[in-house]
């Protein structure tokens, strides 16, 4: 009988993350058709969460090599949506980043697509993974990944449109019966498109079971020259060296993890230049990192709409905080700027209900969606 396989230490300073260090400083930046990015680490777009704010306070933090907006519906580009636009919006701190667009028409995708160049926006992004049914419904996102004439056709004219990349974010395919990732990553790269971002789930998954990184490793290995980046799970600093060791991707995406930890850019390049990995922010960093997120919110929208539009994140925020439950709720129905600066001292007060008010926090992961994809 032979004995069990022995568990992988991808700890920070273990022997096999310093085998993909290692890898990585050999590797050249970053780049997509020759725009070089400041790092291999990326903010995945997240729907309701990876705002214009959201990005600023990343990005102050450092690490961040791109940061791409919540995914932006290429008709509501087009028409002049008003709520559609204020998803592109960005500032002279932003950047690099990316719009992602999200259609199944190949004509209002080229021109949605142009329309962005035109703005100066320097790469465009197209969804092939959400797997929320009022988007697959229309034949957009994780659809795409079933109909191989019609995607690569839209694909192709996208990237024919623009001068600037042109990257795709897809799923492993639309269940395990239909993994087609691979061919489009091989397709893709033939038709010019700068980047593979690639989530290791099935639409038919959800965020259910856990990321297949074989199934990455496939999608990195069917292409020759062009980057593929990797998402799903990655929640800390390990999470983040055993995609790099079981796929050999050369960058990684991360959203969920982001939100409970925006230090996590920051500590990721610092582990890639020293080895080493510092701290995540302290229950009074964060309590300041909220404040200072809601007053780029305050400045997009307004103070009353902030309040608002700023809740849900909010939530997060005092989750990973592990503020008490009573002051979560007065923070969530505060209605004035009044009440809800007034419950963030009395929350500053209060300090954590778990870890040290001046020290270290334990960590926390924000849960993935539930049930049926169709009710999303």
């Amino acid at each position: 009988m032979s004995a069990p396989a022995t568990e992988i230490d991808y700890s920070p300073q273990g022997e096999a993350a310093q085998q993909v260090r290692n890898r990585l400083r050999e590797l050249p930046p970053l780049a997509y058709r020759g725009w070089v990015l400041p790092s291999r680490y990326a903010l995945s777009p997240l729907a309701g969460y990876t705002n214009l704010p959201f990005r600023r306070i990343v990005r102050e933090l450092g690490g961040l090599g791109l940061g791409t907006t919540d995914l932006v519906n290429a008709r509501g580009l087009i028409d002049g949506s008003i709520k559609t636009n204020q998803l592109t919006e960005t500032c002279p701190e932003d950047a690099p980043f990316a719009v992602q667009i999200f259609g199944n028409v190949r004509q209002v995708m080229a021109e949605a697509a142009q329309l962005l160049e035109s703005r100066g926006v320097p790469s465009i992004d197209i969804n092939m993974g959400c797997p929320v049914q009022r988007i697959t419904k229309g034949g957009a996102g994780a659809s795409m990944m079933c109909e191989t004439d019609n995607t690569l056709g839209l694909v192709q004219t996208v990237v024919e449109a623009v001068k600037i990349p042109v990257t795709v974010k897809m799923r492993l395919g639309w269940d395990e019966t239909r993994i087609t990732a691979p061919f489009f990553a091989r397709e893709f790269e033939q038709l010019g498109v700068a980047a593979i971002a690639i989530h290791g789930r099935t639409r038919a998954q959800g965020f259910t079971g856990t990321v297949d990184r074989t199934g990455i490793r496939q999608v990195v290995e069917s292409v020759s020259q062009i980057p593929v980046i990797a998402n799903g799970d990655i929640r800390n600093v390990t999470d983040a060296i055993r995609m790099f060791a079981e796929t050999g991707c050369v960058a990684i995406s991360i959203g969920r993890g982001a939100l409970a930890n925006p230090w996590i850019f920051r500590q990721l390049s610092e582990w890639e230049q020293t080895g080493q990995v510092g701290p995540s922010g302290t229950f009074q960093d964060r309590l300041r990192l909220l404040r200072r997120q809601f007053g780029y919110v305050q400045q997009q929208k307004g103070a009353d709409r902030a309040i608002s539009s700023f809740r849900k994140m909010a939530h997060w925020y005092t989750k990973a905080m592990f503020v008490s439950a009573y002051l979560r709720q007065q923070l969530q129905t505060a209605s004035s700027l009044f009440e809800f600066e007034a419950t963030l001292d009395a929350i500053a007060a209060a300090g954590p209900t778990r870890g040290q008010i001046d020290g270290y926090l334990p960590e926390w992961q924000i849960p993935v969606p539930t049930g049926p994809i169709e009710h999303w």
